[in-house]
């Protein structure tokens, strides 16, 4: 006999789910690769509910233990493929090959990382911010150096410029490609613009305090933000001919229903804001939907 639901991932979005799908009293299983970007927050403070902050992993514990408390079952592994049936989905995975009449993706993002010299996995290791909208209150009035090129690091640096005056623009050596309108915005602006590549890193305890570029300059800032954008996980729903929109993120209805019918999705794998409430909140509609829907087949 199938699942009612399969919900891939356990970051906020999959263990809000969990939670709800619990309370439904459906029958369901999660399925975690441990790869939620919630798990890399030092601390956050945007998170409703938290007026001190909580860190992303203490998050994800707290999280866990409200959907196990209802007999949520997690587990670790890999959702490799999902095939679709006539009564749902077959997914095939590390733990074995599941049998869900629904299937709900909260899978997430993987952040792009910059190419530092001598340096890698700088954004996972929480060298560099990536996420202004919760954390840009925490630098206001900081020299703030973003890495990007073309529009969309300008947007980043332009968000910030709420918060602080001090903006640099770092390109790694990448060409800017800015409209005259852009250039214009950034000059208005003050951003300062260094297309040069990095040579060397400098670190000063727990993060970045300084680039050398190749001309032996040296720039110096207190908080580096990285807007190198990141990579949707929605292959398993492109695979099924979902609609994705241009970055590869899904397109929902009101319900979180994607094109395939019986498949949900949630959190930052959706074409929406990136953040934790958001993720909530999606969460709950799809578990809620999912849970109606499958009542009224039952009852038909």
């Amino acid at each position: 006999m199938p699942l009612d639901c399969l919900v891939v991932g356990a970051g906020p979005g999959g263990l809000t789910a969990a939670t709800y799908l619990a309370r439904f009293r459906r029958r369901f299983q999660v399925v975690d690769s441990g790869a939620s970007r919630a798990r890399l927050i030092p601390v956050s403070h945007n998170c409703p509910g938290f007026p001190d902050g909580i860190p992303g992993p203490v998050l994800l514990e707290r999280l866990r233990a409200q959907a196990e408390r209802y007999g949520a079952s997690i587990g670790s592994g890999v959702v490799e493929r999902l095939r679709k049936v006539p009564d749902g989905f077959v997914a095939y995975t590390t733990l074995g090959e599941i049998h869900a009449r629904t299937v709900l993706l909260a899978t997430g993002t993987v952040d792009i990382e910059p190419a530092l010299p001598d340096l890698n996995d700088a954004v996972s290791r929480g060298l560099i911010r990536h996420c202004p909208i919760c954390d840009a209150y925490e630098v206001i009035d900081h020299h703030v150096a973003v890495i990007g090129y073309g529009s969309g690091g300008l947007r980043e640096a332009l968000f910030l410029r709420t918060y602080t005056p001090h903006l640099m623009l770092l390109t790694l050596g990448q060409e800017m490609r800015l409209s005259d309108e852009e250039w214009q915005a950034a000059r208005e602006a003050g951003i300062r613009v260094v297309e040069e590549p990095v040579a060397t890193v400098h670190l000063e305890g727990d993060k970045i305090a300084a680039l050398r570029m190749h001309s032996g300059v040296e720039q110096r800032f207190d908080t580096l933000y990285s807007a190198l954008g990141a990579r949707e996980r929605s292959g398993l729903a492109r695979d099924l001919g979902a609609r994705l929109d241009e970055q590869g993120s899904l397109l929902v209805d009101a319900h979180q229903r994607t094109s395939v019918p019986g498949l949900y999705a949630a959190g930052d794998v959706v074409h929406s804001l990136n953040q934790i409430s958001v993720a909530y909140g999606q969460a709950a509609i799809a578990a809620t939907h999912i849970h109606n829907t499958l009542r009224h087949l039952d009852s038909a």
